[in-house]
């Protein structure tokens, strides 16, 4: 998925449901959990990284992708987000 697409449907999203909506993360598709979002970074900033922490970790390999931060489970999910998600 692009930014664009993102976008888009999250602006989708906000004419349906308001600004206020909370955004969570579902993952594992065969035994599902919904985490909370920490934030985002890219490809770039986690490179510019000018921390001595940096050295046990590699550069990602290309700067313009945009990364979802997952901040942590908070319940099990459903495997119809699978079945409903747009753009898959």
């Amino acid at each position: 998925m692009n930014l664009d697409t993102l976008i888009e449907i999250l602006n989708d999203y906000r004419e349906e449901f308001g600004g206020d909506a909370e955004v969570r993360l579902m993952t594992q598709q065969s035994w599902p959990f919904e985490n909370a979002i920490c934030g985002l970074t890219s490809g770039r900033e986690m490179n510019d990284v000018d921390d001595e922490d940096a050295d046990d970790d590699q550069d990602v390999a290309d700067e313009q992708i945009v990364y979802i931060v997952e901040g942590g489970q908070l319940c099990y999910g459903s495997k119809r987000a699978w079945d409903t998600c747009r753009d898959c």
